[in-house]
């Protein structure tokens, strides 16, 4: 037997819908892309062209809606996360990068690639599935990237997403963002950071983040920037003068991590807005 493809994904929106699921449309088609190995836009043109799943298809589609239906990320489900012009293997264990996250790579490539230096040095503190970090390394292909990651799932997904992109200009290093990258001191001319930022006795609204984020990736102290303050004073030790230094946060904690940073030495401590216009990055140089 088979089934129309309107007709699955019609039903798998509709089960996803009552689940809660932002985006039940969207996600069904990237789900069925997933099992028919097609493009999303390819998904829609099968849809005009009336294909029919067969069984099988059909029993793994409706797998997988079953689980998005239980809030298990979508990525999860598909093992891939975009990211710029990457795509990266993602699943449980590391922090699935989002698209908020892309403007704050932006403006550590866009330091990198403003730096004089023939061969300039970039650090991703915590690189969790290595998505600034293989940014930077792409997109400035001249610049020398390191990464550091102390957990041992996400580093094992940071390896993967390297060894499958294929740069020769990025190193990973598997230890505590704090001393891991001791012997580049002084020498950086971009330290770029997605850390922690969660306050412990916040719990995020969606159940995809509360049960399947790593929690190591999430929460950093009662105020959310334990983390940061540790990545103000490791920033300036490894930074050259005149450096970046970029971090990721939430839309509420501009103000007090420019008070971080400027009682630290770090220098014009700025805060800007995401493509959504909430605030997300900080961006300070190091005097």
């Amino acid at each position: 037997m088979s089934s129309s493809l309107r007709a699955v994904l019609e039903s798998a929106a509709e089960t996803l819908a009552g689940a809660g699921v932002p985006d039940p449309v969207v996600d069904a088609e990237l789900l069925a892309g997933h099992v028919l190995d097609r493009t999303r836009g390819q998904v829609q043109a099968a849809v005009i062209t009336d294909l029919a799943l067969d069984d099988r298809q059909s029993a793994r589609l409706a797998e997988l809606v079953a689980r998005r239906a239980a809030r298990e990320p979508l990525q999860h489900l598909t093992g891939r996360a975009p990211f710029r012009h990457l795509e990266l293997a993602v699943g449980p264990g590391v922090f699935v990068p989002r698209p908020e996250t892309e403007i704050v790579a932006q403006f550590a490539i866009d330091a990198l690639a403003a730096t004089p230096d023939p061969e300039p040095i970039a650090v991703d503190l915590g690189t969790g599935s290595g998505a600034i970090a293989l940014a930077m390394a792409t997109e400035v292909p001249y610049a020398r990237v390191y990464a550091v990651e102390r957990s041992e799932a996400a580093h094992a997904w940071a390896a993967r997403n390297i060894a499958e992109t294929g740069v020769t200009n990025l190193e990973l290093r598997h230890g505590d963002l704090a001393d891991a990258l001791d012997d580049l001191a002084g020498t950086v001319a971009v330290v770029a950071s997605n850390p922690p930022y969660v306050p412990d006795d916040a719990i995020p609204r969606d159940p995809e983040v509360r049960l399947h984020d790593p929690a190591e990736a999430l929460y950093s102290g009662a105020d959310g920037l334990d983390a940061v303050r540790v990545i103000s004073r490791v920033g300036l030790r490894l930074a050259r003068p005149g450096a970046t230094l970029v971090l990721e946060h939430g839309e509420w904690q501009g103000e007090a991590i420019r008070e971080i940073l400027t009682a630290d030495g770090w220098l014009a401590a700025a805060t800007h807005p995401d493509l959504t216009h909430r605030d997300r990055a900080t961006t300070a140089i190091r005097p």
